[in-house]
Order: structure tokens, then C-alpha cells, then sequence
């Protein structure tokens, strides 16, 4: 399905679960990736199979084509807001708790975004502290900026860096990878499925 933004068209890969979902988690990919990276497809089966609808949406840019989002972070959270908005004017996802997530480049607006859209949690994986060598430009204001229990998960050897613990609820660092967190995706999509189950096991935000 496509989502119409003030950004052009996104395009919207939805995954619904057999009965009513517990929570709606909306996730997105890399400046230059796609929703069909390892980490993406196991973290959406696995809160399916926990019983969540899982929207994998790619981004305005590169529905038209363009392979980066260039620099201007404000289209990007427009567009991600204006999917958002969309999905939740669906009955099916209306009420239930919101995940916002992505990968990379899409978890910095996950991130940037969870507080405006009232997100209940935040999945970050390989979120790109800082570029690559540069670790004086640091974007961990934006994990800060999420206003949720927002989980982390980086590899030990990504060039981006890893954030601090006191910048997120939970920051957990994969032995051995990279920034693509593709050597044991079916792994981090467990820990992740496990770390929402407890903020969100009945459906509701901060359940018993």
C-alpha cells in the first residue's frame, strides 16, 4: 500500500496478526537500505508472532528513486509523521500502543519523532551515534529526545559507535557485529520481541 506524505508517496508493507494486535510497531530502514535487511524481516516476524501488527515502510526518497535522504532531517520526520498519522486513522490501529522503529538513519527518526506521535516504546537498531571517526558530532541528543522507554541495539564493532547507557532505557551490544546487525538477526529480533513483551505484554502501555 502507498501512504501519501507533503514528501511524496511512501510505501507501506503491512503485517497483521490473526486476531486483534497488541501493539502497532511502524518501522523504517537505512539512508540507503531497504525493509527487506535481515534485521528488519526477523524483528517483524518475531512481534508478529508475539501477536503485533508490523508496518516496514520505505521512506518518500526512496520510493522515487533516490538512493540517500540528503540532509534535511525536518522532510524526513514530515514524511515519517504524515505515515504515522495514516496508519493510525485505521480502526485495526487506532487505540492500540504505538512502536516506532528503524534502522540506522531510520532509528534516528524513530527517535526524533516518538515524543510528537506518542509513541509508548523505541526501537533503535544500529543507531549511528556519530559518523565514522567523527566522534565529536554526536547525535545522542536524538535518543534522548524520545520521550519513551527506547531499546538500543548496536554491534560491539560498528564504525557509527556505540550510545551510552544513560541515553537510552536499554542499550544492548551484540558481540561481533557490524553495523548491519546481520550475523545473528534472529537473535537481536528475540531480545527485541522479549525487551516490548515486558513494557507491553497485555497490549497496554506499561502493562503489569
Amino acid at each position: 500500500m502507498e501512504i501519501e506524505t507533503p514528501r511524496g508517496p511512501a510505501r507501506v508493507d503491512l503485517d497483521v496478526p490473526g486476531g486483534a494486535p497488541h501493539y502497532l510497531l511502524v518501522i523504517t530502514h537505512g539512508a540507503g537500505g531497504g525493509v527487506d535487511v535481515p534485521d528488519i524481516v526477523a524483528v517483524r516476524d518475531a512481534v508478529l508472532a508475539a501477536g503485533a501488527a508490523v508496518a516496514r515502510v520505505t521512506q518518500p526518497y526512496r520510493v522515487a528513486g533516490r538512493r540517500m535522504p540528503g540532509s534535511a532531517t525536518a522532510a524526513q520526520d514530515e514524511a515519517w509523521r504524515a505515515v504515522v498519522a495514516g496508519l493510525r486513522r485505521d480502526a485495526r490501529f487506532a487505540e492500540v500502543p504505538l512502536v516506532l522503529a528503524g534502522r540506522s538513519n531510520g532509528a534516528r527518526v524513530a527517535c526524533r519523532t516518538a515524543a510528537d506521535l506518542g509513541a509508548a516504546a523505541v526501537v533503535a537498531l544500529a543507531f549511528p551515534l556519530h559518523p565514522p571517526g567523527k566522534p565529536e558530532r554526536s547525535r545522542a541528543a536524538e535518543l534522548r529526545e524520545a520521550g519513551a522507554p527506547t531499546l538500543v541495539v548496536n554491534g560491539d564493532r560498528d564504525p557509527f559507535g556505540i550510545p551510552d547507557v544513560a541515553d537510552a532505557t536499554t542499550v544492548l551490544v551484540r558481540p561481533g557485529e557490524r553495523h548491519d546487525l546481520n550475523r545473528d538477526p534472529e537473535g537481536i529480533a528475540a531480545a527485541v520481541a522479549g525487551w516490548l513483551a515486558g513494557r507491553l505484554p497485555s497490549g497496554r502501555p506499561g502493562g503489569a
